[in-house]
């Protein structure tokens, strides 16, 4: 199992120079080896093998420039494009997929990423990494490697590869290291459902009792101030305008979105370990935000919350604790009824005389048959454990009133305007 971590790079004029070649060489030699694939494919209808591109490109400029095995592992993920767009390409000849793929197109950006895998680095004095340039760089500029800090949180043994990611004019070093699993003392019996909202990102039901609610609004709120930024800058400007100030609050936009993934993720799986619950489901209609039409104001505020990047570190730390992630369709589980016992067709199954129970009074507000009130969020989470709960043999009796009426609201950030507030209605009254 690997991790990684990201570090911002504070290049001096000479380091910044060197990381603009090299990922700009990279972005070059990822061309070529796309024309020759794509080539292949117009010309002999055939598809690339695993190998064929390093033999083709040994003689390529931009090749030679690059480190070897940095030039090689950029060739391999030619390939495997090509060979994700075979698979695709498979399922679509069989109609199992709905639009027909496209082959991957060339890069128009300037700069590549570049990785350098474990065995062309080196640890040298004052917790530097000494990081190889290839011979034609050494000819042309009489300079064979450059060095990058060790980041102190990591073990140099630990590490796989080095990664030089050009983002919004910055460079971020990338660090894969590998991770041993955390033996944790959780019960498989016990399950939290998860159904993902927009103002309510992660509403997060347990069979033990208990549920929150990851407040999502401050990430909305975020995505909102960065478009009306954007449209402001780029009004009366051409299609593919793009600056400094606009690289800046995209970045900045981008960090915060990551931090606030990181944190979320992270509440989730504390949750688990504290109350040792050894499954997670969670809800995900494949291809929602592609064909989600709530309008032109809510799609843009949908489509921009990173949910699936959410789901995906939820499920690495799943992996990395023990915990089981099971992944479930999610259809009808918003408007079926929990309390009541309502049958959950699948996607695309509903019968045409199908009816819930009850209905939803308003946004946030489900009513059951039996007139209780409950958090229609949490009627969906709910719902969701009860996907597979017949599957997975789970007992949903702890499922309580409690927990699906008042789930626990729990922000990501909590600013100081909250803190204050909170004081406030905590204190006792003051008498006069």
């Amino acid at each position: 199992m690997y991790g990684c971590q990201q570090v911002l790079i504070h290049p001096n004029p000479d380091l910044k120079a060197i990381l603009s070649f090299i990922c700009s060489q990279s972005n070059n030699l990822s061309n070529c080896a796309l024309y020759y694939a794509r080539q292949i494919w117009f010309k002999a209808k055939r598809y690339i093998t695993k190998f064929e591109l390093d033999k083709e490109m040994k003689s390529n400029r931009h090749f030679q420039t690059l480190y070897s095995q940095s030039a090689q592992q950029l060739c391999r993920s030619v390939y495997e494009s090509f060979a994700s767009f075979k698979q695709l390409n498979a399922l679509y000849q069989r109609g199992e997929l709905l639009e027909r793929p496209r082959l991957p197109k060339y890069r128009k950006n300037g700069l590549n990423s570049v990785s350098y895998p474990k065995q062309g680095l080196r640890l040298i004095e004052d917790g530097q990494i000494r990081i190889p340039l290839g011979q034609t760089v050494k000819v042309w500029f009489k300079l064979d490697s450059f060095t990058l800090p060790m980041p102190s949180n990591l073990s140099f043994d630990s590490i796989r590869e080095v990664r030089i990611l050009p983002i919004n004019r910055c460079f971020y070093a990338e660090f894969i290291y590998q991770v041993d699993p955390v033996v944790s003392d959780v019960d498989k019996s016990r399950v939290l459902g998860i159904d993902h909202g927009l103002k309510n990102w992660l509403t997060c039901v347990d069979n033990i009792g208990t549920s929150f609610i990851v407040d999502g609004r401050h990430i909305k709120s975020l995505n909102r101030w960065y478009n009306k930024q954007v449209a402001t800058i780029k009004e009366n400007k051409s299609q593919g305008f793009w600056s400094n100030k606009l690289a800046a609050i995209t970045e900045k936009r981008n960090r915060q979105i990551r931090d606030g993934i990181n944190k979320t993720a992270r509440i989730v799986i504390n949750h688990c370990l504290e109350n040792r619950i050894g499954r997670v489901v969670f809800g995900w209609g494949q291809g929602i935000k592609q064909e989600i039409n709530l309008g032109k104001k809510c799609n843009q505020q949908f489509v921009q919350i990173p949910t699936a990047r959410l789901k995906q570190r939820i499920e690495q730390l799943c992996q990395q604790y023990g915990i089981e992630f099971i992944k479930t369709e999610e259809a009808n589980t918003s408007t079926a009824s929990f309390v009541d016992g309502d049958t959950l067709p699948k996607h695309g199954e509903k019968p045409n005389d199908w009816k819930s129970s009850g209905r939803r009074v308003k946004r946030g507000l489900f009513r059951t048959a039996m007139n209780w009130y409950i958090n229609a969020d949490a009627n969906g989470a709910a719902n969701i454990i009860r996907k597979v709960s017949t599957t997975l043999g789970l007992d949903l009796s702890g499922v309580c009133r409690g927990a699906l009426t008042h789930p626990t609201r729990i922000y990501i950030w909590v600013t100081a305007k909250k803190k204050q507030r909170d004081a406030v209605l905590t204190c006792p009254v003051a008498s006069f």
